[in-house]
């Protein structure tokens, strides 16, 4: 996706509340999510995606995903979000894209999806488990992903054990309600909830280091990104908070990615 629609405009109390997700959002950036374009293609290698498809995007964010899957697979794509602001962001992009119709954005909560049983051929949802009941959630993606069908996944994991100080500033300061651990608990949360030949593969946290910018927005966009982050001061102050502290828990942040089949039966 190269279109980025022109940002949201947010008084300097509203943009104080943001969480990291949304004030990248809010900056233009595209790729909001702990593995990056590295993990979306990662999940993209084992979806095996046909065109004419019907793809479910749960937590589309800002669209980024949804968009991709229509231009280069040639799938239908429902993509999903809870959050309003995102689902603006993603209204958006789709229409700067010109995908509107292949893609459909609409609200949705990914613990009671509105969708009847086996509907999805495809069911991908980018950092997005670990903010709610993982059990639930994971549920509720196999069961609206039709048999023979696969859900796709990236999420938090530490790579290595964290220090006190790192996982207090990580999941009590900069995302409060965050809730993940091990590769091996993914794996056994997918496996409980039906799904079989799961598959996994794992690496760092870079989504807020400047490589990881680079390499997820291309120099113009990481260029327009920063350039908007200096254009207010509530945008200053914010990143200004956030990023010591995201330096301090990087090195023990990481994302995996979780594939698996749901069985005919």
């Amino acid at each position: 996706m190269d279109t980025v629609a022109a940002p949201v405009k947010l008084t300097a109390a509203e943009v104080e509340k943001l969480d990291p997700y949304a004030l990248m959002a809010v900056l233009g950036k595209r790729v909001i999510h702990p593995g990056g374009r590295r993990s979306t293609h990662e999940l993209f290698q084992r979806a095996d995606i046909q065109a004419g498809q019907q793809v479910l995007d749960v937590g589309c964010g800002v669209g980024s995903t949804a968009i991709e899957t229509a231009q280069h697979f040639g799938a239908h794509v429902t993509a999903a979000d809870i959050s309003p602001l995102m689902l603006e962001r993603a209204r958006a992009n789709v229409r700067a894209a010109n995908v509107e119709g292949r893609v459909k954005v609409m609200e949705a909560d990914i613990l009671n999806l509105p969708f009847p049983d086996n509907s999805f051929d495809r069911v991908i949802a980018e950092a997005v488990t670990m903010f709610v009941d993982r059990p639930l959630a994971a549920r509720e993606l196999v069961r609206v992903c039709k048999p023979n069908g696969r859900v796709l996944t990236t999420e938090f994991l530490w790579r290595k054990p964290p220090t006190p100080e790192a996982r207090q500033i990580f999941l009590g300061e900069v995302c409060p309600g965050l809730n993940f651990d091990t590769l091996d608990d993914w794996v056994n949360i997918y496996r409980e909830a039906g799904l079989e030949d799961v598959q996994v593969t794992s690496g760092p946290f870079e989504m807020m280091t400047p490589g990881g910018l680079l390499k997820g927005e291309g120099l113009v966009n990481s260029a327009a990104v920063m350039g908007r982050a200096l254009t207010r001061l509530s945008y200053m102050k914010k990143m200004a908070w956030l990023m010591p502290r995201m330096n301090r828990a990087v090195p023990y942040l990481g994302y995996v990615t979780v594939s698996g089949l749901k069985p005919s039966n």
